[in-house]
């Protein structure tokens, strides 16, 4: 190996390395808008079952996938990606829902004599 290709390797290694550095911190603030964004859910949940309205929203869902949609567009990420990895995102807020109404029922249930 001459030391051209050597320093090739050497800078091909180092930009690998801060692109991996740049995505392990694009994964570390993915999770924690999604923690935020699943604390804020958790508190439309309780108010849902607080006033018993249904765990799941289609219209607003609809709404939010075409939206999502059309923001993948303008970022230049494929849309249905975006549609897929939201889809994902509501069946889990959904099912949060059901378990906060669930146990929101059994703290109205009367005690059993």
């Amino acid at each position: 190996m001459n030391s051209s290709s050597t320093e090739l390797d050497e800078s091909v290694r180092a930009e690998l390395s801060a692109l991996r550095d740049s995505i392990d911190n694009i994964d570390a603030a993915v999770v924690h808008m999604l923690a935020e964004r699943f604390k804020c859910t958790q508190r439309v949940g309780r108010l849902k079952a607080d006033h018993s309205l249904p765990a799941a929203d289609p219209a607003r869902e609809a709404r939010q996938i075409a939206r999502l949609r059309e923001l993948a567009e303008n970022a230049k990420l494929d849309p249905a990606f975006a549609e897929k990895l939201l889809t994902f995102v509501i069946a889990e807020v959904i099912r949060h829902h059901e378990t906060i109404a669930r146990g929101a029922a059994d703290d109205h249930d009367p005690e059993p004599t």
